[in-house]
């Protein structure tokens, strides 16, 4: 039996301890916004926050989440100017990817609101997206910094 914290609420999940936190996050908890992409912990589309840090969920087992912090896409504020940049730019072609990207972008705002050019493309180019949406999304990260009051 597991204790998880996610997005605030505590979850009792009984899962074999290797079961990809993904899994869990999907099937035991129902939060569907997380998606899974390669498996391998390559493209980044499962991304989810363990302690404040982006980890990708198909690879991390359940068991080294235990009794930890996780934030899903869905405990992301829709309010949070990372979201109402990505929908005031019109980021997503397919969306597939974006959770993981938008969870990914969080973090770094979070570590570092005043991240430059480089330090974005640098974070963000850990993700992949097959629609491509990259100039978006670097526009989307620097649009959220200047919603959040961010002088550049």
């Amino acid at each position: 039996m597991f204790e998880l914290y996610v997005n605030g609420k505590q979850y009792k999940v009984d899962a074999d301890e290797k079961t990809p936190l993904l899994w869990v996050i999907r099937e035991h908890i129902g939060l569907t916004g997380t998606k899974f992409g390669c498996g391998k912990g390559i493209c980044g589309t499962c991304s989810v926050l363990l302690e404040g840090n982006p980890i990708r969920s198909c690879i991390t087992p359940v068991s080294s989440a235990h009794k930890k912090r996780i934030t899903t896409i869905e405990g992301i504020p829709s309010s949070h100017p990372i979201k109402r940049a990505w929908i005031e730019l019109e980021v997503p072609q397919c969306g597939y990817c974006q959770p993981g990207q938008i969870v990914e972008a969080y973090a770094l705002l979070k570590r570092n609101p005043r991240a430059s050019t480089e330090e974005i493309v640098s974070v963000m180019s850990s993700h992949l997206c097959r629609c491509g949406t990259y100039g978006r999304i670097l526009k989307a990260v620097q649009r959220a910094q200047k919603l959040m009051g961010v002088k550049s």
